[in-house]
């Protein structure tokens, strides 16, 4: 206290209040305090993932199922319900829970597989993250569990018997939540130091009648020892008096577990078992220990004393509370986890509460201080709830590609045939790192797209993770020797859009003040890249016309058949939107090439004035192809609009346009960059090459239709984008057209104008069709779980607000539109960008009636006490009423709401772009 009042005098306007996590973010970037060594990196679902699937033919939902959860120990990580871990995944505290009625001890959350769902996988629980800090030194989470038994298998059975034009079958819709009948199970973590955890969980029996719950926090180590052989060093838990539990690790030290008696005054029973499969349950083999992991299940479900060890010792631990709550009675449960050099005298009491009541304090100053105090009530919760699940969702993320594919030495090896099986192709990559994720359950694993979108909220509240994230995607162990970018874990080898490039450019932008900005970071990034670039065109431009087939590019089930898989007509598909984010990608990477060339105070680096000019000239000559190649390229002329095309060689190199009004026609809007005049006069070679280009190669077609070839410098800037200025007007036409892609919540993915004339495309008396599908997906293309037919995206609505702003930049309000289309009032493009951030912000501000769309009809959400302030940050949207859609806590990329909340979201303006 007494540094912090000395600094003050000579820094008047610090507060330490609203500094404090300032400073803790300041520590761990340093390297002298390690504040963001623990958090919630323990995944929600382990079972099921890639990575513990160890079967011939790469079947990972019935190779490890939610069933065999309980009982069999993980190879590459753990699982638990809204719990935490240290950053290399070793010692793991989570919840466990009983409500007297359950068939299973309630440890992790339960959801339907892929398989299992009508509409793919779905988690089927209510849990929601309310608050965390940069560095996790507070969190919170609310849990809902309901008094009768949990319905596992009535929701298994529902949804297998319906179809993929019915709508899920949600837990709420089984009625186990009627009359407030369920336990609302809160849990907050501070920290009073880097290695000092508190725990706070308090219980609410919300129903109109007393009820009784088995709480179980539980301590447990990761299964490092099984793998490798007897000679791997094993850690041990053991219980000591006052309520204490030693955790020792070989790696991790020692630290101390002490839990607080119950409000009653009762002490917990401390239970012990070993984190070891139970074989005898799961394959009808010995078991080496009587003591294995579902230990805690039999004793409590089944009553069985003989399963915990009596010893008080072992790999997993837990307090047994016993809570007796009355109707709206809570009862508050305390516990704390030190390493063993910094464990307090008295871990509970008055000022277990005051550390807890600080945290509080500081996270409610931090976010004030990045703005939140500028938004209103409703846009605030809206954005602290989705920021804390973005910090939720960062995971501990451990898979070895050539152990996982041979097998380890005191397992039986894997079949033969895995060998050449999914992932074989990436034997080097050896991931170990905490990484965010889309969603810990549903996507319990990195999506590189996914990801480039997350750093940009990230950044708004640690920009030193932001960025390591995205350098992590670039290095030796996951970028492929080839260059290619891994996509994710069930498919390392497929094709997402090109977005890093953007995002480190974004990122670049976002974390510092002109002048002071990390270049080191740019450079490092920009230098990679180069190399998967040079991927794109080596391998996605099969005729070397510059028109590129990347395959689905995240878009999934968008075309009209699998664009990643043969096409049953022959012959190859050259893509609007593969192409255009090859033109996006190189626009990226010029800006960045020019901001390295421009230097800084040491002065300019001409070394990147060629770089510069090479990414130039691959746009005049991507942008040239889409708009000119073969009579018109990829552009549709009657139509107004970009689409797809099939290349058939067998038919005279003949070219068949897809006519589907989709978001593919959308991405050439994307790539546009804006460059300024006096930075161009600073790099004379790069001004001099373009010139050149400029000057002697309008014979080609490219300076008719690329708007860089006519648009000259208005302004001090020069236009460098794919469509010209009459194109632009017609597409955004169709954008700003609610009868087509404007949706009262964003833009659609698919044009409402399908619904009434499908897109039918008949090849060897098959039928392909695009309808427009608002809602679920009707397609069994990628499982059903993702429909880019009609729903709002969030990722390609915020590309496409922000081109509409750089078009802006440029031309200014010499170009309106027409907003919406019909209705006789004309607006510039930034209006009708913060058009669409206001739409897309409406999807979680609550109406007149209290109702958010994202929550569809559930009145509770609009009405009830308990669950009105609650908020769901899903994956995608229904077009027509804003029903949340697929995952239901992806704010991953969702959390891009983040970037449009505020005072120029709610007026439908856009703030000037630094």
């Amino acid at each position: 206290m007494t540094t912090l009042v000395a600094n003050r005098r000579h820094q008047p306007h610090t507060n330490p209040v609203s500094d404090a996590e300032l400073r803790r973010l300041a520590e761990a970037d340093a390297g002298t305090h390690p504040w963001r060594r623990w958090g919630p990196y323990l995944a929600e679902r382990q079972w099921g993932t890639v990575r513990e699937d160890y079967s011939p033919h790469g079947d990972c939902w019935t190779a490890f199922t939610h069933d065999h959860a309980r009982s069999r120990a993980y190879r590459w990580g753990e699982d638990g319900l809204l719990g935490i871990c240290d950053d290399d995944g070793q010692l793991n505290f989570a919840l466990a829970l009983w409500n007297g009625k359950d068939p299973i001890l309630k440890e992790r959350l339960f959801g339907l597989t892929g398989p299992e769902g009508n509409h793919g996988e779905d988690v089927k629980e209510h849990y929601f993250y309310l608050d965390s800090t940069p560095t996790h030194s507070y969190l919170k989470a609310l849990y809902k569990y309901p008094h009768a038994e949990f319905p596992y298998a009535r929701l298994v059975d529902e949804n297998r018997r319906r179809n993929r034009h019915d709508p899920e079958f949600e837990i709420s819709d089984t009625g186990v939540f009627y009359d407030s009948r369920y336990f609302d199970v809160q849990i907050e973590y501070a920290k009073e130091s880097p290695d000092d955890v508190l725990v706070r969980i308090t219980v609410f029996n919300r129903g109109p009648e007393p009820a009784t719950l088995h709480l179980l926090p539980t301590l447990w180590f990761r299964n490092t020892w099984s793998w490798n052989g007897a000679d791997t060093p094993r850690p041990g838990l053991r219980a000591e008096p006052g309520r204490t539990v030693v955790a020792r690790h070989p790696a991790l030290g020692e630290y101390r577990w002490s839990v607080d008696e119950a409000p009653d005054g009762a002490a917990p029973t401390l239970l012990f078992t070993e984190n070891e499969s139970n074989a005898a349950r799961l394959w009808g083999a010995p078991n080496p220990t009587p003591y294995v992991k579902d230990a805690f299940h039999e004793r409590i479900v089944h009553g069985r004393t003989d399963a915990v060890n009596p010893a008080m010792t072992g790999t997993k631990a837990a307090a047994w509370y016993t809570l007796a709550l009355p109707a709206g009675g809570s009862a508050v449960i305390r516990s704390r986890i030190t390493r063993a050099d910094a464990r307090p005298r008295k871990p509970f009491g008055p000022a277990f509460d005051r550390v807890l009541d600080a945290r509080i304090a500081e996270a409610d100053a931090f976010y004030a201080a990045k703005g939140h105090d500028r938004l209103s009530d409703d846009e605030r919760l809206v954005a602290r709830q989705s920021v804390a699940g973005l910090l939720w969702s960062k995971q501990f993320y451990h898979y070895d590609i050539a152990p996982w594919l041979d097998g380890d030495p005191a397992q039986p090896r894997p079949p033969e045939s895995r060998k050449l099986g999914r992932n074989a192709e990436w034997r080097h990559l050896n991931n170990r790192d905490i990484i965010s994720m889309p969603d810990k359950w549903e996507y319990p694993w990195y999506a590189a797209w996914d990801l480039a979108f997350q750093t940009l909220p990230l950044a708004q509240v640690d920009p030193q993770f932001a960025k390591e994230q995205l350098v992590l995607m670039l290095r030796e162990w996951y970028m492929h020797p080839s260059g290619q970018i891994p996509a994710y874990e069930f498919a390392f080898s497929d094709v997402n859009p090109p977005v890093h490039a953007w995002a480190c450019w974004r990122v670049y932008k976002m974390t510092g003040a002109r002048g002071h900005r990390d270049r080191a970071f740019l450079a490092r990034c920009f230098q990679k890249l180069l190399i998967n670039f040079t991927w794109w065109v080596n391998r996605k431009d099969p005729g070397g016309r510059n028109l590129f087939s990347g395959g689905f590019l995240g878009l999934d089930n968008i075309g009209v058949f699998d664009r990643s898989r043969p096409l049953p007509t022959g012959g190859h598909l050259e893509q609007a939107d593969g192409t255009a984010w090859m033109a996006f990608y190189c626009g990226t990477m010029l800006s960045m090439a020019l901001e390295l060339a421009a230097g800084d105070a040491a002065g300019p680096d001409p070394a990147y004035e060629d770089m510069a000019t090479k990414f130039f000239e691959h746009f005049i000559a991507i942008t040239d192809s889409i708009n000119t190649l073969g009579g018109s390229g990829l552009w549709d002329e009657a139509d107004g609009f970009y689409y797809d095309q099939i290349r058939l060689s067998h038919a005279g190199d003949h070219a068949v346009p897809l006519r589907v009004r989709s978001l593919v026609g959308m991405v050439p809007l994307l790539a546009v960059e804006v460059l300024e005049n006096d930075l161009i006069d600073r790099l004379p070679d790069f001004k001099r090459r373009m010139n050149w280009f400029l000057e002697h190669r309008r014979d080609l077609p490219w300076f008719q239709t690329c708007a860089c070839g006519h648009a000259g410098d208005a302004g001090g800037r020069r236009l460098l984008a794919i469509p010209t200025r009459e194109r632009l007007v017609r597409v955004v036409e169709r954008l700003m057209d609610e009868s087509e892609f404007l949706s009262p919540f964003g833009v659609r993915s698919v044009s409402r104008f399908h619904a009434a004339s499908p897109f039918v495309f008949r090849s060897g008396g098959d039928e392909h069709r695009v309808d427009y599908v608002p809602g679920e997906s009707t397609s069994t293309l990628f499982g059903g779980n993702s429909n880019w037919r009609g729903p709002i995206w969030f990722p390609l609505n915020f590309l496409l607000v922000e081109a509409l702003e750089r078009y802006h930049h440029f031309f200014g309000d010499s170009l309106t539109v027409e907003l919406p289309r019909g209705s006789g009032r004309r607006l510039s493009l930034q209006a009708a960008a913060g058009e669409i951030r206001r739409r897309l912000c409406r999807l979680f501000l609550p109406d007149g009636n209290g109702r958010r769309p994202c929550h569809g009809d559930d009145a509770r959400f609009a009405q009830h006490p308990h669950w009105k302030d609650l908020v769901y940050f899903y994956e995608h949207f229904h077009a027509d009423t804003g029903r949340g859609l697929g995952a239901s806590h992806q704010t991953g990329w969702t959390s891009l709401v983040n970037l449009m909340l505020g005072p120029t979201a709610r007026r439908g303006g856009t703030p000037r772009r630094g």
